[in-house]
C-alpha cells in the first residue's frame, strides 16, 4: 500500500512538471502552421518474460527468438505519429504484439498459451535546438496498457485480461548525418508504481529521405514492462529489429 501511495505521488509530480512545461510552451510557441508525420513499423520482436493471469493460474513463460516469432506467425507492429507547431510537440505511439507458447500443466496435461499486449502512448512536450540541425524533444504523458492471456487445454480455457495506465517521461533526439541520412533516438521511462512498477523503452533508427515527404527507416526497439497487481503478474520485454516507412506532411 505504501509503495502504491508513493508511486502515486511520483505520478502527480510528473503531471505537475508537464503542466509547467506546457505553460511555458504556450507562452513561447511561434505562430506558424502545424506539421506532422506518421510512421508504420514492422517489428521482429522477440518476447521474453513471465505472465501470470491471476493468482491460481499457471504462469506462461516466453523466451522466443526472432526466427520462432516468424515461424509461429506471431504479430508485432507499431505506429507512431508526431505533430508540431513551433516548439510544441505532440507524440503518439501504438504497439501490438502477440506471442504463443505450448507447454504442460501440472499432472502432465498439455496446454497452449497466448499473450497479447497492446499499448498506447500519448505525450506532449517542447522541442529544443541542439545545434548543427539536431533537435531534442522533451516529452511527458501517459501509456495505457492492455494485457490479455489465454490458456487452453483439454480440461480448461481461461482468457483473463488486465488494463492500466502509466505516467511516462521521455526524450526524442533527431540528428542529421548528411543531406539524406539522419539518426533518430527515443527513450522513455515511467510507471512509478502508479500502474506498473516500471516501464521503459528505447529505440534507435537510421533514416533515409527518399523524397520530400517519404522516409525509410531501419533500427532496433526494446520495450520493457514490470507489472503486478493482486495475482496478475507480467515481467518481460519485447525487443528486436524494426523497419518503417514515414510520410511527412
Amino acid at each position: 500500500m505504501v509503495s502504491r501511495v508513493s508511486g502515486g505521488l511520483r505520478g502527480v509530480a510528473v503531471i505537475v512538471v508537464m503542466t509547467v512545461l506546457m505553460t511555458g510552451m504556450a507562452a513561447t510557441a511561434r505562430a506558424q502552421d502545424w506539421s506532422g508525420q506518421v510512421t508504420l513499423y514492422g517489428w521482429g520482436a522477440s518476447v521474453t518474460g513471465d505472465f501470470k493471469p491471476f493468482w491460481a493460474a499457471p504462469t506462461l513463460s516466453f523466451d522466443k527468438s526472432l526466427s520462432e516469432v516468424l515461424e509461429d506467425l506471431d504479430a508485432a507492429v507499431f505506429v507512431t505519429g508526431l505533430a508540431r507547431r513551433g516548439d510544441l510537440v505532440l507524440f503518439g505511439d501504438f504497439t501490438y504484439t502477440s506471442s504463443s507458447r505450448a507447454g504442460v500443466l501440472p499432472l502432465g496435461i498439455p496446454a497452449s498459451g497466448e499473450l497479447t499486449i497492446r499499448s498506447l502512448t500519448l505525450a506532449a512536450g517542447r522541442r529544443f535546438d541542439a545545434g548543427a540541425g539536431a533537435t531534442v524533444d522533451v516529452l511527458g504523458g501517459f501509456r495505457a496498457w492492455r494485457l490479455k492471456g489465454e490458456i487452453t487445454s483439454p480440461v480448461l480455457r481461461i482468457a483473463p485480461s488486465s488494463s492500466f495506465v502509466d505516467p511516462v517521461v521521455g526524450l526524442r533526439v533527431n540528428a542529421p548525418l548528411s543531406e539524406r541520412w539522419s539518426l533518430l533516438g527515443y527513450f522513455d521511462a515511467g510507471g512509478f508504481g502508479v500502474g506498473s512498477d516500471v516501464t521503459w523503452q528505447a529505440a534507435v533508427t537510421a533514416n533515409y529521405r527518399a523524397s520530400d515527404n517519404l522516409y525509410l527507416s531501419a533500427g532496433w526497439r526494446h520495450l520493457s514492462l514490470d507489472y503486478s497487481d493482486g495475482g496478475t503478474v507480467f515481467d518481460g520485454a519485447m525487443s528486436g529489429p524494426v523497419a518503417g516507412v514515414t510520410w511527412r506532411f
